[in-house]
């Protein structure tokens, strides 16, 4: 399509979502939450779910097959059970000593950009906390997605129809594009843009609202007080779920140098492959081609990427670690890499370890998170303190934990918001209080004019440790 026809096209796809979110705009709570259910428990029964993660794996070549069936028969639930009583509608929140009536009001017609890395299940995320909140949603596929973004919103459109919603709640865009998905967003109500720095930064840049989540590249310390073999079990769980698509797998692991050797040997009876030197230089060249990561070997086998680099791994190799002794662009393992590698670094303070965990985020994955393996409570608290991160993970498989599980109580969801060290607006995740807009009603609380408070209670002692200038 040229140019002036996307623009036609675009127009007339926002005003059929209008037109549908007119009539959403009508529901009762009761209504929405309905629709809610009929769309996450359709497709996270099984047969549906493996459908879905048949087609997303067979066209993206990314992930795994039994990895994304899970993302719908366990994390849909999930997000539901989150979510389920978190009002949208009407009267959402009663404060009555402070006179105050909240009440949510949709955004309108929301266009919501689709990662090929997450291209299954992004949309159903995205399109029930849009539907909640009374909305309509038009996506935008990434093009070598767009075959299992289609279907699985098609497959949502069948179920409004089926419960008597209008089905023009979901719209996916047919033949998308860079150019394509800009038209949307200068065109929509609210963009919320799940994907690369580049798509975050365009829908900062649109003109309209937006909610865009920046790159992940998780760095871990190991401050060697945690038993070797559970930490090691944890890592290689997290990092190698759906072949470490998701942005928040174990990139970077910060190991005290005293039990530097343990931790790798327990690593190693997980599956970890240690590189040599000749092997590091081999891989860099595959894995990074003209200084953009080479898609090749984005969230795919182990085997695939060794056999690209020639490295001859043992059979039960689950994941590569990287030796690495630096930061930034002279080290490009330092940097996000969306695969079955992860960097390994020696520290010795543990300053040492605060430090490199800011030199890695601010060269690759800016305020999206950290995680420690500790039992020692100060060294979790330094590193929360002095990281510019929105997430520290402790003791935990990071790569399933960032976007919330039933073991921890971060909102659950599929986008993280990287705060504005990651160019975000939101600093959590992206749940559903970030799909509706409030009203707040004020009421008095007392008579016009009445100061309740003496300057004693309002300023307290501190009037006496600082200098007042009277006149």
């Amino acid at each position: 399509m040229d140019k002036i026809n996307e623009k036609e096209y675009i127009a007339a796809l926002i005003e059929r979502s209008r037109a549908a979110q007119e009539i959403a705009f009508t529901y009762s709570q009761e209504r929405v939450d309905e629709l809610a259910v009929a769309i996450m428990y359709s497709l996270s029964r099984r047969p549906m779910a493996e459908y879905l993660a048949r087609l997303a794996y067979e066209e993206t070549d990314m992930g795994t097959y039994e990895d994304k069936v899970e993302k719908f028969v366990s994390k849909l639930p999930m997000v539901w059970q989150d979510i389920k009583n978190v009002k949208t509608v009407g009267v959402i929140e009663r404060i009555p000593e402070q006179g105050l009536i909240k009440l949510g009001k949709p955004v309108g017609v929301i266009g919501a950009l689709i990662p090929s890395t997450n291209c299954e299940a992004t949309p159903v995320f995205d399109g029930v906390l849009g539907l909640r909140g009374r909305n309509s949603v038009i996506f935008a596929p990434h093009p070598k997605s767009k075959k299992t973004t289609w279907t699985v919103v098609e497959k949502m459109r069948e179920i409004l129809k089926a419960n008597g919603a209008p089905e023009d709640l979901f719209i996916c865009i047919e033949q998308p594009s860079k150019s394509m998905a800009a038209e949307l967003m200068a065109a929509c109500d609210l963009v919320f843009a799940t994907g690369s720095k580049d798509m975050v930064k365009a829908a900062y840049s649109s003109g309209t609202p937006a909610y865009g989540v920046g790159v992940g590249n998780a760095a871990v310390v190991i401050d060697g007080t945690t038993d070797p073999a559970e930490t090691a079990r944890k890592i290689r769980i997290g990092k190698t779920k759906d072949n470490a698509s998701g942005c928040s797998s174990e990139n970077s692991l910060i190991i005290q140098k005293d039990c530097y050797d343990v931790f790798i040997a327990a690593l190693e009876k997980e599956g970890a492959y240690v590189v040599s030197p000749e092997e590091k230089a081999r891989l860099q060249s595959v894995v990074w081609v003209d200084g953009h990561l080479n898609r090749d070997i984005v969230a795919k086998p182990v085997t695939r990427i060794a056999e690209l680099a020639k490295i001859d791994i043992p059979e039960g190799t689950t994941f590569l670690l990287v030796p690495e002794t630096g930061a930034g662009k002279d080290y490009p393992f330092s940097g996000e890499k969306l695969s079955l590698i992860t960097a390994v670094y020696k520290y010795d303070r543990f300053q040492e370890a605060i430090d490199l965990v800011n030199s890695i985020t601010a060269y690759s994955g800016a305020g999206h998170s950290c995680g420690i393996h500790s039992t020692d409570e100060n060294h979790i608290m330094e590193l929360a303190l002095n990281t510019l991160t929105t997430k520290v993970l402790v003791n935990q498989p990071h790569g399933i934990s960032n976007s919330g599980a039933w073991h921890n109580g971060l909102a659950k969801t599929f986008s993280l918001g990287c705060g504005t060290w990651g160019g975000n607006i939101v600093s959590e995740n992206i749940t559903q209080k970030h799909f509706i807009n409030t009203t707040w009603v004020s009421m008095p609380i007392r008579p016009l004019g009445e100061k309740p408070f003496t300057d004693e209670e309002i300023f307290g002692d501190i009037v006496n440790r600082v200098k007042i200038i009277e006149n």
